[in-house]
């Protein structure tokens, strides 16, 4: 009966990997990608195209702060990513506590 138990299927180390793919392999598959969902996908056509010309008129200062730009970017989400799963494995702790608690006091009169 402790299979079925909700805290056995979500562990840490559960939302631990799952955030490695996510911060890691996700955006390497983007980019390996790139050229395909640029291919397909008609408002990417529309937006490289624009940004391709736009980024090659731009000088080497410009396009700098452009890619600290896009970098600074990528960071944000990826924080924004980390503090999303730090809140699950906050939530999920304070589900295995409060279950100990209440396993603990199932039978005891307060």
């Amino acid at each position: 009966m402790n299979f079925l138990r909700f805290n056995t299927f979500i562990a840490q180390d559960v939302l631990i990997f799952f955030y490695y793919i996510f911060a890691i392999l996700v955006p390497l598959f983007l980019w390996y990608l790139r050229p395909y969902i640029l291919e397909k996908v008609s408002f990417f056509q529309a937006v490289d195209k624009g940004a391709i010309s736009v980024y090659k008129d731009l000088d080497k200062e410009k396009k700098f702060l452009f890619l600290l730009f896009l970098f600074s970017l990528f960071f944000c989400m990826e924080l924004c990513l980390r503090m999303v799963f730090e809140a699950m494995i906050g939530y999920f702790d304070m589900h295995n506590y409060l279950y100990e608690i209440a396993t603990h006091l199932k039978g005891k009169s307060i």
